[in-house]
């Protein structure tokens, strides 16, 4: 059967997320899993917070396009928020909308792309015509805290990651993704969970900014 992000796997990820191990993100609603929820509830309770935001977001997916530095009518269509070149971001719709940008994951999640990467391939390692300016990373990282102070999304590998990371931390089969392995000043793409730790750091630095 294939691994989906059901509302238990779901749960799960918040739990982590908010520093409450559940076991393995399984989707299955056993004893440490319930234990888990109950405590994290109990935590965010006493900050006076539901379990997760009222819209039902808890995490941030990141993404690039494939495409040239803006948007085409394929990239408005499929994420919430694209960082083009140059100029603003473009949000096509809100984050409560939901978009099919992550294989089998998409409920509770926003959807940021980069408009970057036409044309790059990732063995051997060309990467294309559009690659990743270092000011869409700024703009990436500034978007995701944005996000995260409106929906309470910890900073954490399960609730914002790349779709690179979606596979190896939830166990949910995507096709042959390596968005986002390799970033600018890079020779060839790395691991996943390490450049998604790169980007977590750089989105826990922008939350200290008022």
């Amino acid at each position: 059967m294939t691994a989906v992000m059901t509302a238990v796997r779901a749960r799960q990820a918040r739990c982590a997320a908010l520093g409450f191990w559940p076991g393995p993100i399984d989707g299955v609603d056993g004893p440490r899993t319930r234990a888990a929820f109950e405590a994290a509830r109990a935590a965010q309770h006493a900050k006076g917070l539901p379990f997760q935001h009222v819209s039902g977001i808890t995490r941030i997916h990141w993404h690039w396009t494939g495409g040239g530095h803006v948007p085409n009518p394929t990239d408005l269509a499929a994420y919430h928020a694209l960082i083009p070149a140059t100029g603003p971001v473009v949000r096509p719709v809100q984050p409560t909308v939901q978009r099919s940008h992550t294989r089998n994951a998409n409920g509770g999640a926003v959807g940021i792309a980069i408009c970057a990467m036409a044309g790059a391939n990732e063995r051997p390692f060309d990467r294309g015509r559009a690659p990743i300016l270092p000011v869409q990373l700024v703009e990436m990282v500034r978007e995701t805290a944005r996000l995260a102070r409106i929906y309470d999304i910890p900073v954490s590998p399960w609730s914002m990651l790349s779709h690179a990371e979606i596979q190896p931390t939830f166990g949910i089969v995507q096709r042959w993704k390596w968005d986002i392995t390799w970033l600018p000043g890079m020779e060839a793409p790395g691991d996943p969970i390490q450049i998604g730790n790169r980007l977590r750091e750089a989105v826990r630095c922008e939350l200290l900014n008022p």
